[in-house]
């Protein structure tokens, strides 16, 4: 099957040959028809599927005829984040081309004014955040009774962010006779419910399992003993063993990208970071270092695990196993794009069991666990589980491995050294004290803790979708101009 045989304008399959996509993907072969014909649509697709391309470019075509009012958008596409927001821009800029139509993109950060100036012009597309949008709207700068085609993208996303009742309330301002599309790589029951209250007879189109992994993404379990240097050691040796074109290493912790950043640095690596503490601006100049080739291994916090769209990822390491089973399936989801093949390396250490039994419980697969390295298992030593379960008696063991097996005294010297580690677990106690607020961190339930979540490890306080960098070339220029 071809674009052309989708039904598209003659005008947008030239746009669509300009990037040289010449066949659609699965979600594209089965939206595109349904969306021109003006169905309501919910859409359960992976990513990487070119999910986007599949309302974007029936969009395009059904907005060629009509003409904007001022504060009155002709289409509404809300999307979780500003870079998500700011991605689907450029996909119009760029089917848009042979099309006069003009754009708006309304994200947090961005000169108010501006934005303003651009919805009184009068706009047929309006790409927004809830929060900005909602936050206009109250101030009276626009209007939503003239929209008759709603997207919510990323639904899921926007449920983990605390984003729906927001929804709920922007659905309701929109005219009830509309066409909506809904699009989520899951189908929770929040998101179902969203669908039945809001659309009206969709039509559900679902080109992979939901919450199922890329069989083009070849996975592995790399068995650490737990220790932060450990894991820098694995991953120095990944990174020199494989034929890392370029990787996105995830953290959970914006320390701990940080200082792996700087350490990969030290040991000779082209290596950048992104989290939510840096501006925007410097997360979209990172951003564009690593898509130009100047950096090629990215490490990151949860803060680019969903939706960016970085072309040709070969490899995704999880330096942290990540708390939550579906931040697993978007993280490795950065790699395998668009019909490629990826890898994706998960660190595990003995406390990671929980977390990687419900990666593979929602999954449905077992993930293939590599051999652990040769180093971390000498001859005639103690069992490398027993080491893993006390590394600070690592030295001990290793001097009780290399005496002779056979000799008797060995028995007689345990009274003592049972008596030299009575300090040592006292100097232990306060290290307990320290590790309880980590460990209150480590896996704060979802539906309670989700917004403290965010600001502690991934967007920093506030992240609300708003925009810090500099404004789009393409914020509100008309396509074809």
């Amino acid at each position: 099957m071809s674009f052309a045989d989708l039904g598209l304008s003659d005008e947008l399959l030239r746009a669509v040959g300009d990037t040289g996509y010449t066949e659609p993907t699965l979600i594209q072969a089965a939206a595109i028809p349904s969306v021109l014909m003006m169905r309501d649509i919910i859409g359960i697709a992976q990513t990487g599927t070119g999910k986007t391309a599949s309302f974007v470019l029936p969009m395009i075509d059904i907005l060629a005829h009509g003409r904007a009012r001022a504060l009155m958008p002709r289409s509404l596409i809300l999307e979780p984040t500003r870079e998500l927001a700011a991605q689907v821009a450029e996909n119009f800029e760029i089917y848009g081309r042979y099309h006069k139509l003009s754009m708006a993109l309304l994200i947090g950060g961005v000169q108010m004014g501006d934005q303003v100036k651009a919805l009184e012009r009068g706009v047929d597309v309006l790409i927004a955040t809830p929060g900005r949008l909602m936050d206009l709207f109250g101030r009276g700068k626009i209007l939503l009774n003239g929209c008759s085609l709603l997207v919510i993208d990323e639904a899921d996303r926007m449920l983990d962010m605390g984003f729906i009742p927001d929804i709920e309330e922007i659905c309701t301002k929109l005219p009830k006779q509309r066409q909506t599309l809904l699009f989520s790589a899951t189908m929770p029951p929040p998101i179902k419910k969203l669908a039945d209250k809001f659309l009206s007879n969709p039509k559900t189109i679902e080109v992979a399992r939901a919450a199922s992994t890329n069989v083009n993404i070849t996975q592995y379990l790399v068995p650490v003993k737990g220790s932060s240097a450990d894991k820098r050691d694995r991953l120095r040796e990944l990174l020199h063993a494989e034929e890392v074109t370029n990787a996105i290493v995830f953290c959970n912790r914006k320390t701990t990208v940080r200082e792996l950043n700087t350490s990969l640095k030290k040991s000779g690596f082209k290596s950048g970071e992104i989290h939510g503490d840096m501006e925007q601006s410097a997360r979209i100049a990172e951003l564009d270092r690593f898509k130009k080739g100047e950096i090629t291994i990215l490490v990151a916090s949860d803060v680019a695990a969903r939706g960016l769209d970085i072309k040709g990822v070969s490899h995704v390491f999880n330096f942290d196993a990540p708390w939550h089973p579906d931040d697993y399936v978007h993280r490795i989801g950065r790699t395998g794009r668009a019909g490629a093949t990826g890898i994706a390396y998960t660190m595990v250490g003995p406390e990671d069991a929980e977390n990687i039994a419900n990666i593979e419980k929602l999954t449905g697969q077992t993930i293939a666990r590599i051999a652990a390295p040769v180093a971390a298992a000498p001859a005639a030593a103690a069992p490398v589980e027993a080491e893993a379960e006390a590394p600070r008696r690592g030295s001990r063991r290793r001097e009780a491995a290399a005496a002779p097996a056979a000799e008797v005294p060995q028995r007689e010297e345990r009274a003592p050294r049972r008596e030299e580690r009575a300090p040592r677990t006292e100097d232990r106690a306060p290290r307990h004290e320290e590790r309880a607020p980590r460990r209150e961190d480590r896996a704060p339930p979802r539906a309670r803790d989700d917004r403290r979540r965010r600001e502690q490890f991934d967007d920093g306080p506030g992240d609300d979708g708003g925009w810090n960098g500099p404004v789009p070339a393409f914020l509100s220029v008309p396509f074809g101009s």
